[in-house]
């Protein structure tokens, strides 16, 4: 299906990470957060692609590269891959485009100049 017009959609996502999210010492985000943004990413992906939320059947691989903190701005992004009957196979990849300053005081922050890749992923979706 190599000219699947499906093939090399993307979707993007965008969300203040709020300190009530903050689950470990130096405002650390537990990975599942964004793994939870893949999933609204990958749902919004398969209303585009099929017209239904699609269900998601698994990760075969994630990476945790870099640290999600409170007060990050993150930015997910997923692209279908791979198109099959049912399924489908999406690239995901959360950056870090925002970052708290706590240094500078209690409500500081600035736009990275380069976004901090923090997780990347590879999911499988299935729609009816």
């Amino acid at each position: 299906m190599a000219d699947d017009p499906r093939l090399g959609l993307t979707v993007t996502h965008r969300r203040y990470v709020p300190h009530s999210h903050a689950h470990y010492g130096g405002d650390l985000v537990d990975g599942a957060y964004v793994l939870g943004l893949f999933g609204d990413v990958a749902t919004e992906a398969c209303i585009r692609a099929d017209g239904d939320e699609g269900l998601f059947a698994s990760y075969s691989d994630v990476q945790f590269r870099a640290a999600v903190r409170a007060g990050d701005v993150i930015e997910a992004t997923g692209t279908i891959t791979r198109v099959g009957t049912r399924s489908r196979e999406i690239a995901f990849e959360a950056r870090v485009v925002c970052r708290a300053q706590p240094e500078r005081g209690p409500s500081a922050a600035a736009v990275l100049g380069e976004p901090l890749v923090a997780v990347t992923a590879t999911g499988t979706v299935v729609v009816p």
